[in-house]
């Protein structure tokens, strides 16, 4: 009789078990997002273990940290995940997709740079032609970590602005806009820049208010190219809530760089001005973002669609219809 194959012993199940154990770090974690409990957990990963012949985890400080062997495994885990979805999944097989019928969940990451009313206008446009379908928003921030959530698949869709988006992702690009300084009506760059006197070194001199990175050490995109141009601004305020900056610009003596797009909605509610920036930015581009995974699958094609279209609109000043 042949010797039994080591696959007889592993089910799709274990296989998605390692992934999750190794992605999270942590067996509670895990257990949470499989919708199982720790010691369920803890007896597999002692499975897995026995299986692989390697500890998968280690303890580092106060967490765990995967060996070198956990992560040559996970890229592994992740193909027949993504394969076992193709096979079963009639979505990922390219049947039709129906939204006006559909019963999904789209998760979508999101930063507000873009415009305040993007993400209010495709929540509208989604729900009128998927009215049963369910959106799931997360902001863009230091703890998010939206490429390993789009490798995991927790999330389906990221928008936002890059110089360089990650070379890993495919991506759409949405829209470009000119970049300007927002200031207070009586902030002294209005002044100087009717008078021509605007200047690099003065913008560089001013306060400045910026986003807050989206992860530790990364700079913005402003910030990126003027590192690039080897120029330093002083930035002496950063707010993880983008649209409540202008807020903050309205009565003080701070600059924000930002898209003309964003501004824009601005001006008429809030005793604001834009005013032209002296160092010389590239235009703002937006992208969409999603990772192989779901490329093909025909909900998130047609979700991909619906953002160009509400971005799109946006840029024309005109609702999608």
């Amino acid at each position: 009789m042949p010797p039994r194959s080591p696959l007889a012993k592993i089910d799709l199940q274990l296989v998605k078990v390692l992934h999750t154990v190794i992605s999270e770090r942590s067996v509670s974690r895990a257990a949470m997002k499989l919708q199982s409990t720790q010691p369920a957990v803890s007896a597999q990963l002692k499975r897995l273990r026995e299986l692989t012949g390697d500890v998968l985890l280690v303890r580092s400080g106060p967490g765990l940290m995967p060996t070198e062997r956990a992560l040559e495994m996970m890229v592994d885990a992740q193909r027949v995940l993504d394969a076992a979805d193709r096979l079963f999944n009639p979505q990922q097989r390219g049947a039709a997709f129906d939204p006006a019928n559909a019963q999904i969940t789209f998760r979508i990451g999101a930063s507000d740079y873009l415009d305040p009313f993007f993400l209010p206008q495709l929540v509208t446009h989604v729900k009128r032609l998927a009215p049963q379908a369910v959106l799931d928003l997360h902001g863009l921030s230091q703890e998010f970590d939206y490429r390993r959530s789009l490798a995991s698949g927790d999330i389906d869709l990221v928008i936002g602005n890059w110089l360089q988006p990650p070379a890993e992702l495919h991506l759409g690009q949405l829209l470009s806009d000119q970049v300007v300084c927002l200031v207070a009506q009586d902030h002294p760059a209005v002044r100087a820049d009717q008078r021509g006197s605007w200047s690099v070194q003065r913008y560089l001199d001013s306060e400045h208010v910026a986003p807050a990175p989206l992860h530790p050490g990364a700079r913005g995109v402003i910030d990126e190219h003027l590192a690039n141009e080897g120029l330093q601004r002083k930035v002496v305020v950063r707010s993880a809530h983008f649209s409540l900056i202008p807020l903050m610009v309205a009565h003080s003596l701070l600059v924000l760089t930002t898209g003309r797009q964003f501004c824009l909605r601005y001006m008429d509610a809030l005793p604001l001005r834009m005013v032209r920036c002296p160092v010389a930015f590239p235009p703002l581009t937006y992208y969409q973002l999603w990772h192989d995974r779901s490329h093909g699958a025909a909900p998130m094609r047609w979700l991909r669609e619906q953002v160009r279209v509400v971005a799109q609109g946006l840029a024309a000043g005109t609702a999608p219809g």
